[in-house]
């Protein structure tokens, strides 16, 4: 089943003034979508819910919309207190966010964020799965998600889809436990469906602030909506899948959510290309001996 969420995507645009809640301290506004450049023949149209590997034409198309329409975004993202999301949110006010900015710890943001009922996804799933893996990873993983599985379990990544991504980070070079891994929103959406614009704002915070605490030098962006919450509102797998992005000192790169592959195994080669970047960078810029 392709997983695809069509509701929404003005929201983040909507929303664009007042604070950021990490400081109360107002933010620039999101920069809106880049206008599209002409594709190339053989480059699918946006929208289009095909996930397929890129060919060459969408290699290019994508390096036109980097150069064209993400510069203005890297222009703030300079500043890593700047996020897709932060547009719209108040922490003046508000105890839960102003506990989730107190969290001294994971384990102490875990606990707050394990109380959050800010969006209707709480009422219909058994609890929060909020991440697990190395407080102080060089490297984490961010999917959109729990499924099934990681809402009867509390933990991210442990179905069929976790199973595969355990293997991806062995090819790595690295075990489970020396990255983190988490999801953009905390609760199982009904069905697996792909979150709502809506339920990825509400969210945010708690993955703001995971970030803030283990402050990972790279990151992987499991599928679409894991690269519009942490990139571009406006950005597809399809597009920027292999290609390397920045936001302060964290290095971003996007690759297929492992259950897109399970489903399409044909995609596993593309994400094996991806790897082989991932994992050339990894060894350029980590400390000796490190995770």
């Amino acid at each position: 089943m392709t997983r695809r969420n069509r509701s929404g995507q003005e929201g983040f645009h909507a929303r664009q003034q007042t604070f950021s809640f990490l400081g109360g301290q107002e933010s620039p506004p999101l920069v809106s979508p880049p206008r599209e450049p002409e594709m190339p023949a053989g480059a699918d149209a946006p929208g289009r819910a095909d996930e397929s590997p890129a060919s060459p034409g969408e290699r290019s198309w994508a390096a036109a919309r980097l150069t064209e329409g993400f510069e203005a975004d890297r222009s703030r993202a300079a500043t890593p207190e700047v996020w897709p999301l932060d547009g719209g949110i108040l922490a003046e006010g508000d105890a839960f966010l102003q506990e989730l900015e107190a969290a001294a710890d994971l384990e102490e943001l875990g606990r707050v964020a394990r109380e959050c009922r800010r969006c209707p996804l709480r009422e219909g799933c058994r609890g929060v799965v909020f991440g697990e893996g190395d407080p102080r990873a060089f490297m984490m993983f961010v999917g959109e998600g729990p499924g099934q599985t990681e809402d009867e379990m509390g933990r991210p990544f442990v179905g069929r889809a976790g199973q595969l991504l355990d293997r991806w980070i062995a090819l790595l070079g690295l075990k489970r436990h020396q990255v983190y891994i988490a999801n953009v929103v905390k609760c199982r959406p009904p069905g697996n469906r792909t979150p709502l614009t809506e339920e990825m704002r509400a969210c945010w915070p708690i993955l703001r602030h995971q970030l803030r605490l283990i402050r990972p030098r790279i990151l992987v962006c499991l599928g679409s909506p894991a690269l519009q919450a942490l990139v571009h509102p406006g950005a597809r797998i399809t597009r920027l899948r292999g290609n390397w992005l920045e936001r302060g000192d964290i290095r971003i790169m996007g690759t297929f959510h492992p259950a897109a592959v399970l489903r399409d195994p044909t995609k596993e080669r593309a994400v094996h290309e991806d790897l082989r970047r991932l994992r050339a960078e990894y060894l350029r810029i980590a400390p000796r001996g490190g995770g």
